[in-house]
């Protein structure tokens, strides 16, 4: 081959004076940047070995997302929180009331308990009454039937015989003026109720339904029964009138009064379980009768 022949050169091709510039400058800005710090450090400072990366624009936007998560998250914390409180103070407040239900059923139910035996008490206690009363009717017709018997021999068959004519004309007699008024009221209160103490107007006990009967006629009686059947003069069985009171037991120790209405019939407040009504005096034997008007 000549000499003079082209022969390829293995250089890499010259930059461009443009692009050496641009680097020269870069190059000389770091240079110099790193001297001013070189210069402003301390003499004895180490040599920088780690590099710090400064945020971008991607990074900054994905903390302020990361905040706005974190705030959230706390909220919802903060939600929760005060969900719970009250689910709590809700289920404090029903165990309460539940519990407080629960105290006052008890005391209802032990009132009631109470109120029905206390009114089996009361029950009881008024038929050992009525039984007593019966009892004791029983012992004075008893003994009133002996005495009868014992006085049989001494004449007082004839005047009995004159009583029993004499009952049998006044049984049909009909009451009039201040008896009449008597008997009207006593009868208007039959069906009504006894009670014990009762002075009416609608339910009564026997002393005040034989009290309240002789006010219509502007009598004035005492309150209690023996004390009623010790006033006014005693009269026979057989020889009755309209108004007369009866009494049971003793005249000066009886324990039930009524009105005699005629027709050998009385209207008294006999009992919790009759109430006022009209019986004959077969029903239940008054031992005796007094008359006031």
């Amino acid at each position: 081959m000549s000499h003079t022949a082209h022969i390829p050169s293995h250089r890499k091709p010259r930059r461009s004076a443009s692009k050496l510039a641009l680097r020269a400058g870069v190059a000389g800005g770091v240079l110099g940047t790193i001297a001013v710090a070189g210069a402003a450090g301390p003499a004895n400072a180490e040599p920088v070995t780690e590099t710090i990366e400064m945020p971008t624009l991607g990074s900054l936007e994905t903390g302020a997302g990361l905040a706005s998560a974190v705030a959230a998250s706390a909220e919802a914390s903060q939600q929760e929180a005060l969900d719970q409180n009250l689910q709590t103070l809700e289920n404090t407040a029903l165990q309460k009331a539940a519990k407080e239900a629960k105290t006052a059923k008890a005391e209802a139910d032990r009132k009631a308990a109470a109120e029905r035996a206390e009114k089996a008490r009361l029950k009881a206690e008024q038929e050992r009454k009525e039984a007593e009363e019966r009892a004791s009717r029983d012992r004075a017709r008893t003994q009133l039937s002996t005495t009868s018997s014992s006085n049989d021999g001494s004449g007082s068959g004839s005047s009995d015989s004159g009583s029993s004519t004499g009952s049998s004309e006044t049984s049909t007699q009909a009451p009039s003026g201040s008896a009449a008024a008597i008997v009207a009221f006593a009868r208007a209160q039959i069906g009504d109720s006894y009670v014990t103490g009762g002075t009416g107007p609608n339910s009564w006990d026997c002393s005040g339904l034989v009290q309240a009967a002789y006010r219509q006629a502007n009598i004035d009686l005492p309150r209690i029964s023996y004390q009623q059947s010790s006033m006014g003069t005693s009269v026979s069985l057989s020889n009755l009138q309209p108004g007369d009171i009866l009494y049971w037991g003793s005249r000066s120790g009886s324990y039930h009064v009524a009105i005699y209405v005629g027709g050998g019939k009385y209207v008294g407040a006999q009992n919790s379980a009759t109430g006022v009504v009209e019986r004959s005096l077969d029903w239940d034997t008054p031992s005796g009768a007094i008359r006031i008007l």
